[in-house]
């Protein structure tokens, strides 16, 4: 079990873990082609979205979070707890009448920008420390107001002259941080500590029909809500792979619409990150990733490709929807080629099982990184490398086949076995070809690389190393070979 002090600064204590928080918090934040008129951006806030009571009983979203998990505090350990959400800010465009008043219109042109009403994602932080002695029996309870706020902003054109303005408004939301925790029976000193994050705002919709109105409620909504918790002594125990003495106390831990996950730096236990999105134990984001695209699950080259491909209108509608959108339309506008080169996917080096923290898992699962890489760390020679064992030779090992040797050269008749093979090999049933390698794989089996006869792009195949792939019971060697 691996237990390490915090400094007791929250900005370092969570500075680790902080970068994977941010990605949570901006999950899907303003998506691809990261215009407002984009059918895609229209349904906002799909994650940790915690709305009133008043109105979430019917909406099919949820007024609270729940997170369970378990911890080996030591003597006068503190509990540090930070709950992070975005406040909804509704934005409204008006133009300058030439009268000096205002009206609201659907858009402001301007010569770098369109500006459209837009509802943006303000960050807040609330941060508690408690000593885990006082979270026994009836536990801490926390309540937090974040108070109505109402700014405007002068919009003036390329020339300095004004041209209108932005509205800004956000309403209030309340809320409450419930903090207990229990020792469990048993000769380990483990605790389980209870996190209920609720909205206890008194916000309902007025009128028939509003009941359904979920734009009206986000305003008074927690988004994206999610907690950071530390251990200043002591460890969280992992609860996707706890020991084996404390599964059955991990599997009754209850989480309702959240998952705790250890987070910081790897070899580490005193952080947990409580989501609303599935992570895996120790998250990180790629180093290759250039920024925040806002769109996780997609793949930065592709994102940055297309985003550069937007013509100059729809950058100017992107640069007017948000900050956060342009600041993604400059990057990529801006990214050398040898930046875009890093995203076309990375293998890193694997670490042997036994070697000190190497239990640390391996993900990249960050709106800001491209789901084809693997965070790996590999011997000198990699395993699949033929160079890792000179028993083998693609261009020279045989196989039987028939009572036949076949080899690279060797050409055969393809017969697809039709249990296993791909729906489209069917269509090659019956066609000749030649075999350009033996291979074999980790668990024993032999497959032969061919290419078919007649196929306009075997040169290109051979240079590339792209081959069509056959087991020996899928091949009959034919009497020219």
């Amino acid at each position: 079990m691996t237990t390490s002090t915090l400094t007791p600064d929250p900005e370092t204590r969570f500075a680790a873990a902080r970068q994977v928080a941010d990605a949570v918090l901006f999950e899907g934040y303003v998506l691809y082609p990261y215009r407002a008129s984009a059918a895609k951006n229209r349904m906002r806030w799909q994650f940790g979205v915690l709305v009133p009571p008043g109105w979430g009983a019917d909406s099919g979203e949820h007024v609270l979070q729940r997170t369970e998990c378990l911890m080996e505090p030591r003597v006068d350990a503190t509990l540090h707890v930070e709950l992070r959400f975005l406040h909804a800010q509704r934005r409204t465009v008006q133009r300058l009448l030439p009268d000096g008043g205002y009206e609201t219109v659907p858009a402001l042109d301007l010569p770098d920008r369109v500006l459209t009403p837009w509802d943006e994602g303000v960050e807040e932080r609330i941060q508690l420390a408690v000593s885990v002695a006082e979270l026994a029996g009836d536990g801490r309870t926390l309540a937090f107001t974040r108070s109505a706020h109402e700014e405007s902003e002068a919009v003036r054109d390329g020339a300095g002259n004004p041209v209108g303005r932005l509205l800004r408004r956000r309403e209030e939301v309340n809320g409450v941080v419930r903090l207990s925790a229990a020792e469990l029976p048993g000769p380990y000193a483990v605790q389980r500590l209870t996190a209920v994050v609720e909205n206890t705002g008194d916000w309902a919709p007025q009128g028939e029909g509003a009941g359904a109105d979920r734009e009206a409620a986000l305003p008074h909504s927690l988004v994206s809500a999610h907690l950071m918790l530390g251990l200043s002594s002591g460890s969280f125990l992992s609860m996707a792979d706890p020991p084996e003495w404390a599964r059955v106390a991990a599997a009754s831990c209850e989480n309702l619409h959240t998952w705790p996950v250890l987070a910081g730096e790897c070899g580490r236990a005193d952080v947990v990150l409580s989501s609303p999105i599935i992570l895996e134990d120790h998250p990180a984001i790629a180093p290759e990733s250039p920024g925040a695209l806002y769109d996780a699950l997609e793949i930065d080259e592709i994102l940055a490709l297309r985003t550069a491909a937007l013509t100059d209108q729809e950058k100017r509608e992107a640069r007017g929807t948000d900050d956060r959108a342009a600041a993604v339309i400059d990057l990529a506008d801006s990214m050398p080629p040898e930046v875009l080169e890093r995203l076309h996917g990375a293998v890193r080096t694997l670490r042997e099982v036994t070697q000190p923290g190497a239990s640390c898992p391996t993900v990249v699962p960050s709106a800001a990184a491209s789901v084809d890489e693997v965070d790996l760390v590999m011997p000198e020679t990699p395993w699949w490398d033929p160079a890792s064992d000179g028993s083998f030779d693609p261009a020279r090992d045989t196989v039987l086949v028939e009572g036949r040797t076949v080899g690279a050269g060797s050409r055969v008749r393809l017969l697809p076995g039709h249990r296993r093979t791909d729906a489209q090999d069917l269509f090659l049933h019956g066609l000749d070809a030649q075999v350009e390698a033996v291979l074999h794989d980790v668990d024993g089996g032999v497959h032969l690389a061919v290419t078919v006869d007649g196929d306009p792009g075997a040169d290109i195949r051979r240079e590339q190393g792209r081959f069509l792939y056959f087991q020996p019971d899928e091949v009959s060697p034919l009497e020219d070979a």
